[in-house]
Formats: structure tokens, C-alpha cells, sequence
């Protein structure tokens, strides 16, 4: 009696509704299935359960399948900046990130001698990457024509080849196609799944406000740290020469981020003996705009009335204080990176 192999696929997992119910799709059907949830700079930190809607990792263990992390790194940014199918609505390269990812999980495939590629994308849901036409073309871009397996939509496709070759039933796909998501939900319902996040751009490069600061850094700074990205996170951001920037908290999450983000050659500045956010002071040149910085700070702190104030500046292990005024409004628009539409916004009191 010859023991048949259990068909094995590789699930693109964001962690989200819809890719979350294509797994447990395969999972009912006894497919063994390997998730691999890919990590860009901006996406959410998964170890910051406050920064994720959802933990790639939960659905995992309740539903008993594997989950894989895969850092797409310098490869994503390089098309970020240069996308060869373009940019979404905002800084979003859809087609060249799926088709990225896409590469990424034929070679995991072929290193682990899976079958088949799974994904949770919808027909119709998304207009720059789920469309019919759209779907062919990433697919043939990845090289994995034929290997790819969208049960949500599978009906509505022509048969792939793990159907074709019988290793999934057919009758046991789904036909869901554009935006609603109803049947997904009845479907979740269905299969025990509760917790799952509601539907919302997982990607900063979607949202208008990250987008146009990340413009703003490319156009001074083509090739970003890790620590610029991730400081376009946080915080109110102001440019005062080609080279430098000053970045002040909103908020005591943003000033632990600001501080912890901070380098050796960088400033660090507050308030003294008022409630005040953190502000740092980086790039090169930066000692010229020392002053700036915490007049600056001192613009967005309890003591933003006074005529004076002393801020404290922190650098390299050493502290010095400044007696500066609170930045007029006309300095804060001056320099302040905001999207153009808000540049006549009334600032906060």
C-alpha cells in the first residue's frame, strides 16, 4: 500500500480576513499549508501589538498551520522608488510588490518542495492590482502562471494546475468577486473565525500624510536609513536644509520612539520644568539649527506663552541649556513638512 503525499502549498499571509480565510480553505481540504507574512519598512511592527491590527501569529496556532517571516528589505525599497508598473493613489508600488512577493514564495516553494501558491486576493477588490487582466500579468511578471491558487475567487478563474492535477477540489472554491465584504464574513462565521481585523490599509504607503513625507526625504535623500524611514513614523516633521531635519513628539509614544531613534551625532531637546515634547535635531550640519530646534520645542510646550523659556539639549552623553523664545507661527509654516492642502490649517493652541 503506497502512502499519498499530502499536497503542500505556500499561503501569502498579511494576517488579514481574506488571506486568513484562503489558508483555512486549504487547511479543509487536508492541504499542509506554510504561511510567510513579508515585512517591509512600512508595514506594522509585529512586535508592537499596539502598531498591528492584527498578530500574524493568532490564527496560526488556533487553526493549527505554519507561520514564516520574510524581511523583503532593500529589495522593496528599491521599488518603492522606482516602480516599473507605478505608484498607486499615494506611494503604494501594488503591481511591483506583488509580484515581488509573488518570486519570494516560488522560491520558498521550491526550496521546500511545495506543490502550490496560495493567496487571499478577491477579483475586482482592489482596482490597480485584483483586476482580472491585472492578476494574468503579475502572474507572468513572478513566473508562477498556472501555480497560483486564489480559493476566494478560484471559480471565477480558469482551473489552475494543483486543481487540474486533482490535488484540490474544486467544488470546495469560492466565487467571491469585488468590494463587499459579506460573504468573506459569512464565510469566517462558518469557520469559527472571530477575531480578525476589519479592512484598512495595513501599508503606510498608502496614507497621503506618510507618503508625501516620504516624497519629501527621497527628494533630499535617495537613499534613506533604516532609521529616516522609520522616524517618518513619528511625530511633527520640519526640514531646515537639504541635510537636516527637526522632529518633535505629539505625544509621550512618539517622544520614547524620537529618543530611542536617536544617534550619536544627533540633538536632543526639551523643556525645562514644563510638561514638553522631545525634539530631535539630525543630519548633517546640525549644530547650525541648535537654536531653532529649541525654539521649535518650545513652540509645541506648556510653557509656549512665556517670552522665554530654557531648553534643554542633549548630545552625545553631554547637556547644555538654551534660553530661547517659543517659534511664531510663521517660523512653524515655514519649515514644517505637511501635505500643501494643509499648509492654511489653523494650528493647534
Amino acid at each position: 500500500m503506497t502512502n499519498m503525499k499530502k499536497p503542500k502549498a505556500i499561503a501569502l499571509f498579511s494576517g488579514g480576513l481574506d488571506s486568513t480565510l484562503a489558508i483555512i480553505t486549504m487547511l479543509r481540504q487536508g492541504i499542509d499549508v506554510t504561511a510567510i507574512t513579508f515585512l517591509t519598512h512600512f508595514g506594522c511592527d509585529i512586535s508592537d501589538k499596539s502598531s498591528c491590527s492584527k498578530d500574524p501569529f493568532s490564527a496560526a496556532e488556533k487553526f493549527g498551520f505554519t507561520v514564516k517571516l520574510c524581511h523583503l528589505a532593500d529589495k522593496f525599497i528599491e521599488i518603492v522608488k522606482n516602480p516599473a508598473h507605478g505608484h498607486g493613489r499615494n506611494m503604494n508600488p501594488c503591481i511591483d510588490c506583488r509580484i515581488l512577493m509573488l518570486k519570494e514564495a516560488k522560491e520558498l516553494m521550491n526550496m521546500t518542495g511545495a506543490d502550490f501558491i496560495i493567496t487571499g486576493e478577491v477579483i475586482g477588490q482592489r482596482p490597480m492590482s485584483q483586476m482580472r487582466n491585472t492578476l494574468a500579468m503579475i502572474d507572468k511578471k513572478a513566473g508562477v502562471s498556472g501555480i497560483v491558487l486564489r480559493p476566494l475567487s478560484a471559480k471565477l478563474f480558469e482551473p489552475a494546475i494543483s486543481e487540474i492535477k486533482g490535488l484540490v477540489d474544486r467544488d470546495k472554491l469560492h466565487d467571491f468577486h469585488g468590494r463587499s465584504r459579506k460573504p468573506q464574513m459569512a464565510l469566517a462565521r462558518e469557520f469559527g473565525l472571530t477575531d480578525y481585523p476589519m479592512p484598512a490599509g495595513g501599508c503606510l504607503l498608502t496614507e497621503p500624510n506618510y507618503s508625501f513625507r516620504l516624497r519629501e526625504l527621497l527628494n533630499y535623500n535617495p537613499n534613506p536609513s533604516l532609521k529616516d524611514l522609520h522616524l517618518l513614523r513619528t511625530g511633527r516633521h520640519f526640514r531646515v536644509s537639504p541635510s537636516c531635519k527637526i522632529i518633535v513628539g505629539r505625544d509621550e509614544k512618539d517622544n520614547d520612539k524620537i529618543e530611542s531613534l536617536s544617534g550619536e551625532k544627533d540633538y536632543i531637546l526639551s523643556v525645562e520644568n514644563f510638561g514638553s515634547p522631545v525634539a530631535l535635531l539630525t543630519g548633517d550640519g546640525a549644530q547650525d539649527f541648535i537654536s531653532l530646534a529649541a525654539s521649535i520645542c518650545a513652540r509645541y510646550s506648556d510653557a509656549k506663552h512665556l517670552p522665554y523659556v530654557e531648553a534643554s539639549v542633549y548630545s552625545n552623553g553631554e547637556r547644555f541649556v538654551l534660553k530661547v523664545s517659543p517659534a511664531a507661527e510663521e517660523v512653524i509654516e515655514r519649515y514644517m513638512i505637511q501635505m500643501p492642502e494643509k499648509k492654511k490649517a489653523v494650528l493647534p493652541a
